[in-house]
């Protein structure tokens, strides 16, 4: 695993279920492991990717889901179609490991867009949840007592001014990472 990218992801999505609802903005940056002696390895960021992607059920919608995530039809005007979408992250995140803040709800709709498309997921088979790392390294740390990523960022001060967008949670996950592994 040591030699893997790792695929940092984060998904915006129409509701909670990957069942009945589905991804309408995916991110992922890649970054490569850098060793360093004595140390984990050093992040280096190789690729940064958005998509818009079309809903194609969005009477299933949540509103809620919607209004947090910021969804209206003039920013999705030119959104992608899904299997388009999923064809290109597959070729972005073949062989990586997938990074994700709440890995179980990031990777059950990312495999459910896979399925749905018929686009094969080629990446590694590994897989890092930064909420279980947050919660192994900051467990004694009395003011970590939440550890949603706006809760991390404001406790390891990594700014999200543009929260519940893909890119920027995705960056901001990058970030809480780097100050979690101190890579």
């Amino acid at each position: 695993m040591k030699i893997h990218n790792l695929a940092f992801i984060d998904t915006e999505t129409t509701g909670t279920d990957p069942e009945k609802h589905e991804i309408i903005e995916l991110a992922v940056i890649i970054a490569r492991q850098v060793p360093r002696e004595g140390k984990g390895p050093r992040l280096e960021i190789v690729e940064e990717c958005e998509w818009k992607i079309k809903p194609q059920y969005l009477e299933r919608a949540e509103e809620e889901a919607l209004r947090i995530n910021g969804y209206n039809e003039v920013d999705w005007m030119f959104a992608v179609e899904r299997k388009k979408a999923m064809e290109e992250f597959a070729k972005k995140t073949q062989s990586c490991i997938f990074v994700s803040h709440n890995l179980v709800f990031d990777y059950g709709f990312v495999v459910k867009a896979f399925e749905e498309t018929g686009v094969e997921n080629r990446m590694h088979y590994g897989k890092l949840d930064t909420i279980s790392m947050a919660l192994a390294r900051l467990y004694d740390v009395p003011l970590a007592d939440r550890f949603s990523l706006r809760a991390l960022c404001e406790l390891l001060k990594v700014e999200n001014s543009k929260a519940h967008t893909a890119l920027a949670d995705t960056k901001a996950l990058v970030e809480v990472y780097r100050k979690l592994m101190g890579a």
